[in-house]
């Protein structure tokens, strides 16, 4: 799955692996949610969620990018 030996692979800190468990349960929730019996609320709900998953996404790629 990786193409980069361990001895390169970026390493996260411990609230890097939490912001990436989050946006990956983030995910996992939109997976599983029924989309046809949501209600508009709840889309919205969703959206957003997922957008700011995202939103951490990018930004914890651009830590391990640019460490600065």
């Amino acid at each position: 799955m990786h193409d980069l030996p361990d001895s390169r692979r970026p390493r996260l800190s411990s609230s890097q692996h939490l912001r990436h468990d989050a946006d990956k349960r983030a995910l996992a929730q939109s997976r599983v949610a029924d989309l046809a019996t949501l209600g508009p609320g709840a889309s919205i709900l969703m959206i957003e969620s997922l957008r700011s998953a995202l939103d951490d996404a990018l930004q914890l790629i651009g830590e391990l990018i640019d460490p600065t």
